[in-house]
């Protein structure tokens, strides 16, 4: 008989099986992999989170920026946010399943009901992965931007076409001053501002335009080096006011002489006013009491030698209706002062688009408020000189300038609301 082995005693064959090593790491891997890729999943996944949310703060900052530009503009909340959210789609923004506010003013933070701030909010939904093990709430992102619309001047002249050449003219042998203010136009033409003439003169804070400008040696801007181009288009400050209705009961005659006119009809507007149909002919010593003063059919026009007078009063020209100021005459207007017409002095139709208005003064004349034709041109002619520290300002289409003119402007107290230019855009928040 062969020999036979004799078993291995059970703690002798534990003991081997502990020492045995083969197929460690194996186990070891096993348990830990799972361990591992789970690890670098999540960190993958909340790192996602991060740029999202850098990602979402950058669009939610030049979003901000597009709406404030707007805002600078003079453009309405809704047109606000049409710029905002164009601008933060094309930054990564879904407009489909993110959303976006817009604030002006702002509801919190320290610019909270500052008109001139706009605050955008991005709100993102970001779907959970790897993390839904923990949670199937989806992961709330969120961005936050404030900009305001800071710093800048005040310019008494303001051309709002876009695109006429020479939509500010100085021509001839010209001076014209402008005293504590800007001249502006928002027209892109190389030649928006246009000086003519070896002896044109023109002094101003500054010259600001949206295209280019052509000037002469004449040219002098007490707050600029050179003159401000390419800027942004200043916001016309009268274009919310409604046009006053053509209605009540059309005067007997559009010729006037020797009297004293007094509004007394009920305007929907509020203010009590008088209705001229076939245009206003002045003539003689005429007063016009405080009052709207509706002018069709024909011209305003003030003749030679005539003396007139006229306080809280606002003229409206209708479609067609021209202004003509003759240089003999002698006037002295002011706007009111408060009510729906408040600083408009001249208010002509937005839709007179072929009107010339020629405003011929001499230094006994004053005007006191604004001249606001949005859709005419102005000619300013004579020597006009208002030296009475009072606030003479033009928004208007076009405007030239043949005469000696002098304005001032300084309407603290006249009603006028601000023609705003050489303002920024800042992200404040």
């Amino acid at each position: 008989m062969g020999h036979r082995r004799s078993p291995t005693p059970p703690c002798r064959r534990a003991a081997g099986f502990a020492a045995n090593d083969r197929g460690a790491a194996a186990i070891v891997l096993a348990v830990a992999l799972p361990v591992m890729i789970g690890g670098m999943a999540l960190g993958t996944e909340v790192g996602s989170w991060f740029m999202g949310q850098r990602e979402l703060q950058q669009a939610a900052d030049l979003a901000a920026h597009a709406a404030g530009v707007k805002l600078r503009e003079g453009a309405d909340e809704a047109t606000m946010r049409d710029a905002a959210l164009d601008v933060a789609s094309a930054s990564g923004f879904d407009g489909g399943t993110d959303t976006l506010t817009l604030l002006n003013p702002p509801d919190t933070g320290a610019f909270a009901g500052d008109a001139d701030s706009v605050a955008v909010r991005l709100l993102r939904d970001q779907p959970r992965y790897f993390t839904r093990i923990y949670s199937s709430e989806p992961v709330d992102l969120n961005a936050r931007a404030v900009v305001a619309v800071q710093g800048g001047a005040t310019a008494c002249l303001l051309a709002l076409s876009t695109s006429a050449s020479g939509a500010v003219t100085i021509s001839g042998s010209t001076e014209v001053t402008f005293e504590g203010c800007d001249v502006a136009s928002n027209s892109s033409a190389s030649d928006s501002f246009l000086m003519s003439g070896g002896g044109s003169m023109l002094s101003t804070g500054c010259v600001n335009t949206v295209g280019g400008a052509q000037t002469t040696a004449g040219l002098t801007m007490t707050d600029c080096t050179s003159v401000n181009a390419n800027a942004p288009p200043a916001a016309d400050p009268y274009a919310d006011v409604a046009e006053p209705e053509l209605t009540g009961t059309c005067q007997p005659s559009g010729s006037v002489k020797d009297k004293t006119l007094t509004p007394t009809e009920n305007h929907p507007s509020g203010v009590p006013a008088m209705r001229f149909c076939s245009g206003l002919d002045v003539r003689g010593s005429v007063t016009f009491d405080p009052g709207l003063y509706l002018i069709e059919g024909g011209s305003f026009t003030i003749n030679s030698n005539a003396l007139v007078v006229g306080s809280g009063v606002t003229f409206y020209l209708g479609d067609g209706v021209e202004m003509k100021f003759n240089g003999s005459a002698q006037f002295s207007f002011s706007a009111p002062t408060s009510g729906p017409f408040s600083g408009l002095l001249i208010f002509g139709s937005r839709s007179a688009t072929t009107a010339q208005h020629t405003v011929t003064g001499n230094a006994a004349s004053t005007l006191d408020g604004a001249i606001y034709t949005p859709a005419s041109h102005l000619d300013f002619t004579g020597d006009f000189t208002d030296d009475s520290g009072g606030c003479v300002q033009v928004v208007t289409s076009t405007v030239q300038f043949s005469g000696n003119s002098s304005l001032q402007v300084d309407c603290a107290a006249t009603g006028t609301r601000t023609v705003a230019v050489r303002e920024e855009v800042r992200l404040v928040e």
